[in-house]
């Protein structure tokens, strides 16, 4: 076995050696993770700050002060405000789907003379609220489950810990790290990995750092429209339209459907519903126009169907941690895919043309060759005629 071969069956084998450790240590690894995923969005911060003459360990400790009081601001007050939202959606349902059966499901087959039946409204509703009381339901059994166990709060309370912790420690040292691991790779293959890598680091900050950034601006401003305008549920519907904008007008349509059919049951008049696609045109045209060119730029990100696919796909495969690694994955495996086309087309297998070029320049060079060793012996038998004549 060459050393080229050898080399790539122990590249092989470590990747096999680990994944098979992901998989078994997957819910230890699950808080360094999260927290490895916190550093390397906010490292660019934090070499930001260096650049103003700050210590790494200065920068690092206003990105994670800022980060800690965020994170409180939004447990005191966002998530509270958003179960009341939840609360009154749940609460305004059975008026919406009244409204589709008695109102809407009538003027359709009167325009378009269709023919067809909603499912019981009473059923879905019963349904909806019940799911929504056993959710409740379960999330007191669980706390109460694991308030019983003295080892599992330590544990839930231990993990929980080494978030913030690990988050700190791993973005004060992330610079350091990276170059580490660049000076453990192999030589021969050193310049390939680095490009990859880098290429990897693009994809996947156009999407996490970018279009992650899109879709939060787009839940505020969808949220805080609607509210203006005056829907009882019009944060939460904005918020879901932004959080699911990364698939082209999926966001604005769900949004639309469902900011429309709210300021009809609770207003009845044209005037809040056009109010209503009045704030998602605004949103389209600072998507198109400010958010996308700034946050996310001409950088190429995840498809839309590879973000969610990798998203299912991980969750099945590793659990939670496999939510976590999905999109870090997702942008490697593309990367490797493009370097992949990339190889197969500069291939002889793929050069179809330079192949049938060089096959006739061979075959003419034999053709040149037998032609001047047919016109030798030729010359060879004029020879004598010569010499006789």
């Amino acid at each position: 076995m060459n050393p080229t071969a050898n080399l790539r069956w122990q590249l092989l084998a470590l990747c096999v050696l680990l994944v098979t450790a992901l998989y078994f240590l997957a819910p230890v690894l699950t808080p360094f993770t999260i927290a490895a995923m916190f550093a390397y969005l906010f490292d660019p911060l934090a070499d930001r700050l260096e650049r103003w003459k700050l210590s790494r360990s200065a920068a690092v400790s206003i990105v994670f002060l800022a980060l800690c009081f965020v994170v409180t601001l939004i447990l005191l007050l966002a998530i509270p405000y958003l179960s009341r939202q939840v609360a009154a959606f749940v609460g305004h349902l059975p008026q919406w789907l009244a409204w589709m059966q008695d109102v809407a499901v009538p003027w359709l087959r009167e325009r378009f003379e269709l023919d067809f039946e909603l499912p019981d409204m009473q059923q879905i509703v019963a349904m909806l609220q019940d799911h929504w009381k056993e959710a409740g339901g379960v999330a007191t059994t669980v706390v109460a489950g694991v308030s019983k166990s003295s080892f599992a709060v330590i544990g839930w309370i231990a993990r929980l810990v080494v978030v913030p912790v690990a988050f700190f420690y791993l973005l004060r040292d992330w610079d350091v790290m990276i170059a580490k691991i660049n000076d453990l790779l192999p030589r021969s293959i050193e310049p390939t990995v680095t490009r990859l890598a880098r290429e990897s680091d693009d994809t996947l900050s156009a999407f996490v750092r970018g279009q992650l950034s899109v879709m939060i601006a787009l839940g505020i401003l969808y949220a805080i429209g609607l509210w203006a305008v005056g829907i009882d549920v019009g944060p939460l519907i904005g918020l879901i339209a932004g959080l699911i904008s990364f698939v082209p007008y999926l966001g604005s349509i769900t949004g639309i459907l469902m900011g429309v059919i709210a300021a009809l049951v609770q207003y009845g008049d044209v005037t809040h519903v056009a109010l209503v696609l009045v704030v998602f045109v605004v949103g389209q045209l600072m998507e198109g126009y400010v958010l996308v060119p700034r946050l996310v730029g001409e950088k190429i990100g995840l498809h839309p169907v590879a973000v969610i696919f990798a998203v299912l796909a991980g969750g099945e495969l590793f659990g939670f941690l496999g939510v976590l690694l999905a999109l870090p994955v997702a942008s490697v495996l593309m990367v490797l895919l493009r370097y992949a086309n990339e190889r197969y087309r500069a291939s002889l297998l793929y050069a179809h043309e330079g192949s049938a070029v060089e096959a006739d320049a061979h075959a003419a060079a034999a053709a040149a060759a037998s032609g001047t060793a047919e016109a030798t012996p030729a010359a060879d038998s004029a020879s004598p005629a010569d010499a006789h004549a």
